[in-house]
């Protein structure tokens, strides 16, 4: 099964989660790294493994950026990565598949299953093979212990429990 490394320069891992009901807040992760075992004539032979600097995270405003990173949140003092390891994938299209596996944020693990499509292979000018996947999924984050809300008078929450993940991985075929 051929080896992929993920190329940390060309990859994020992205959210969407909503702010007191009414407005979405973007956020990333610059700092992915790890490998997908990937071969597209037997894609269900897939596996992935991705480790994410948790202390990485990106919204564009320091204020928040500083809150997601305590206690409150990450804690990345305590937790300094999110990790992704596959279980299994199954074919759903042309180029797409369904992978389910373990995600643990905060220390704490859950089955997770996400929607990829892969692309490629594709030759750089620089000679390297590169793969593309994109995934998309939804968590609970109070499903990870991140549990830090308030409660608005409407009987919403300051902040959405589902948190809307996507990831554009791009991967160097390992020599």
């Amino acid at each position: 099964m051929p080896v992929w490394n993920i190329d940390s320069d060309h990859s994020v891992a992205a959210f969407i989660v909503k702010h007191m009901m009414i407005t979405d807040v973007h956020g990333q992760f610059n700092s992915i790294k790890g490998t997908v075992r990937f071969d597209p004539s037997d894609i269900t032979g897939t596996s992935i493994e991705l480790e994410i600097d948790a202390a990485g995270i990106f919204t564009g405003i320091k204020k928040r950026d500083d809150h997601l990173k305590s206690r409150e949140f990450f804690d990345v003092g305590k937790y300094p990565v999110i990790t992704f390891r596959s279980a299994k994938c199954e074919i759903t299209a042309f180029n797409g598949c369904k992978v389910t596996g373990d995600l643990t944020i905060h220390g704490i693990t859950k089955p997770l299953t996400a929607e990829v499509e892969f692309l490629g292979p594709v030759k750089s000018p620089f000679a390297e093979t590169s793969m593309g996947f994109a995934a998309k999924t939804v968590i609970n984050n109070e499903d990870f212990g991140l549990i830090w809300n308030m409660p608005l008078e409407n009987g919403g929450l300051m902040i959405g429990r589902d948190v809307h993940v996507f990831m554009d991985i791009e991967a160097d075929l390992a020599e």
